[in-house]
C-alpha cells in the first residue's frame, strides 16, 4: 500500500513539474500605419491590439481576425503625463457613465470581434475606482476580458476586474522599450525564465519594424525552452499584481 501511495505521489509531482509554461505576446498600437500589417508575419499564436478610429485600425483587425488571431482593443486611458495625447475613442476622468459606456460601445461597434480591451497608456485612469468600476461592468454584460498594461503600480484595474468578475490578466514584460535587437533579445530571456518560474507571462511589444524581425527569430526559442505560445484568451490564469512590473507612458 505504501509503495503504491508513493507511485501515486511520484507520478503526480511529475506530471505538475512536467506542465509546459505558457506565455501570451500582445502587439499594442496597431492601426495608424499601413505597415503594421507586418505584424502578421511574426510567427505563432500572436494577439493584437487595436487603436480604436484608427486609419487602418479595422482592416489590420479584420486580417488578423480571419488568420485566427485573437483581437482586443487598444484603448487609450488617460495618462498622468498630460502632455500625451490620447487619440480617438479616449476614456477620461471626466467622463460620466454614459460617456464610457457609449465610448467602449462605439469602439465595438468598429471591431465587433474583438474579446476584450488593454489600455494604452492609462497610468492616471487605472488608478481611479470608480471610472475603472465603469469600465468592468460594461465589460462583464458584454463577456469581454481585460487586461493591464500595467503603466503604473498603482493601478486598481484588476482589482476592480475581479470585483466584476472580469477575466483578466496583468502584463509581465515589455519586449521593445528600446528598438534594438539586443535590448528585445534581453526581455525575451527574461520572459523565458520568468514563464518558466511561474509557468504563465503575459508580454507586450509594439508594431516597429525592428521588433518585428527580432521576434520572428526569437520566437522559436520558445518551444526549444518548453514554453507554448498562446493567444491571450488561452491564458487567463492571474498573475500577482506585486510581481508585475512597472512601465511609465
Amino acid at each position: 500500500m505504501r509503495l503504491f501511495l508513493a507511485l501515486l505521489l511520484f507520478n503526480f509531482v511529475s506530471i505538475c513539474s512536467a506542465e509546459q509554461a505558457r506565455v501570451a505576446i500582445i502587439i499594442d498600437d496597431i492601426g495608424y500605419r499601413k505597415s503594421d500589417i507586418a505584424t502578421l508575419n511574426i510567427p505563432g499564436d500572436i494577439t493584437f491590439a487595436v487603436l480604436p478610429h484608427t486609419p487602418y485600425g479595422k482592416s489590420l483587425a479584420e486580417i488578423a481576425h480571419q488568420s485566427d488571431h485573437d483581437v482586443i482593443l487598444h484603448i487609450p486611458m488617460e495618462s498622468s503625463n498630460e502632455s500625451k495625447a490620447l487619440g480617438p475613442g479616449a476614456l477620461t476622468s471626466g467622463m460620466g457613465e454614459a460617456e464610457i459606456r457609449a465610448t467602449l460601445a462605439n469602439a465595438f461597434d468598429e471591431i465587433p470581434f474583438a474579446i476584450g480591451i488593454n489600455n494604452h497608456m492609462g497610468s492616471y485612469l487605472t488608478t481611479l475606482y470608480t471610472p475603472m468600476a465603469w469600465t468592468m461592468r460594461y465589460l462583464k454584460e458584454q463577456e469581454m476580458i481585460f487586461i493591464d498594461s500595467v503603466t503604473t503600480n498603482k493601478s486598481k484595474a484588476r482589482n476592480v476586474a475581479r470585483h466584476f468578475g472580469v477575466p483578466n490578466l496583468g502584463r509581465r514584460i515589455f519586449l521593445d522599450n528600446q528598438l534594438n535587437k539586443e535590448y528585445i533579445t534581453q526581455q525575451f530571456n527574461a520572459l523565458i525564465r520568468y514563464a518558466k518560474r511561474n509557468k504563465n507571462a503575459v508580454a507586450i511589444a509594439h508594431p516597429h519594424p525592428e521588433t518585428v524581425a527580432a521576434l520572428s527569430s526569437l520566437i522559436p526559442l520558445l518551444e526549444k525552452n518548453n514554453i507554448k505560445l498562446v493567444a491571450i484568451s488561452k491564458l487567463l490564469t492571474p498573475i500577482p499584481p506585486q510581481e508585475i512590473a512597472v512601465h511609465t507612458d
